[in-house]
C-alpha cells in the first residue's frame, strides 16, 4: 500500500509518500519521498490555490498512490485563517479526488497519538518519531513535510488496525453462524 499524506498550510503545504507492505505479519514503513510547496505572500491567494492543485496534481502523477491521507480541519480561534486554510485544504481534496484517488482524513489528535502516542505531542516530537519509524537519517524537514509524513504513517496503522479488526470481527460472526447451525 503506498500513501500519499498531505500537510494543508497556508504557507508551505507538506506532502510525504509511504509504502506499507500489507502481507507482512508486522508490515513495515518504507519511507518514499517528501516535498514542500512553498507559497509566495506576494501572490493573489486565487494564484496560491492554483499552485497547490498545480504542484499536488503533478507529485500525485508522479508517486501514484493506491490513497491520500489529509488531517481534518482543526478549530482555530482566529476564523481569517482557518478560512484560508480550509480553502487550501479544499484545493488539496480536489487535487486528489481529481486523480481519482481515495482519500482518508484524520484529526490532528489521532495523527499524533497513532504516531507519537500523545495526541498533544510538538512538532518536534512529530519529527523525531517519523524519522525513528522510517528509519530516517535525519529529522525530515521542514516541520510540514514531517507532519504529512505522519499522517500517511497514520493512515497505515489505522488501516492496518481497521483490516484486523474485520478479520477478528468476520471470523467471529463466522464461528456464531456455524454454532447455530449445528
Amino acid at each position: 500500500m503506498r500513501v500519499f499524506g498531505i500537510d494543508c498550510g497556508t504557507e508551505i503545504t507538506g506532502f510525504g509518500v509511504v509504502d506499507a507492505d500489507a502481507d507482512a505479519p508486522v508490515p513495515r514503513l518504507e519511507f518514499q519521498a517528501l516535498g514542500a510547496i512553498r507559497l509566495n505572500r506576494n501572490r493573489t491567494l486565487p494564484e496560491r490555490l492554483a499552485q497547490v492543485y498545480a504542484e499536488l496534481v503533478a507529485a500525485l502523477e508522479q508517486w501514484q498512490p493506491d490513497v491520500v491521507a489529509v488531517e481534518e480541519v482543526f478549530y482555530s480561534v482566529n476564523a481569517k485563517s482557518a478560512l484560508k486554510l480550509g480553502q487550501v485544504r479544499g484545493v488539496a481534496l480536489l487535487a486528489a479526488a481529481s486523480c481519482g484517488r481515495p482519500i482518508a482524513e484524520y484529526a490532528p489528535l489521532r495523527i499524533k497519538s497513532s504516531v507519537v502516542g500523545y495526541g498533544l505531542a510538538k512538532k518536534e516530537q512529530v519529527q523525531f518519531m517519523v524519522a525513528r519509524l522510517l528509519e530516517l537519517k535525519e529529522i525530515p524537514e521542514p516541520p510540514d513535510a514531517a507532519d504529512a509524513l505522519a499522517i500517511a504513517i497514520c493512515h497505515i496503522h489505522t488501516a492496518q488496525t481497521t483490516e484486523r479488526a474485520g478479520v477478528v470481527a468476520a471470523t467471529g460472526r463466522t464461528a456464531r453462524r456455524q454454532e447455530v447451525i449445528r
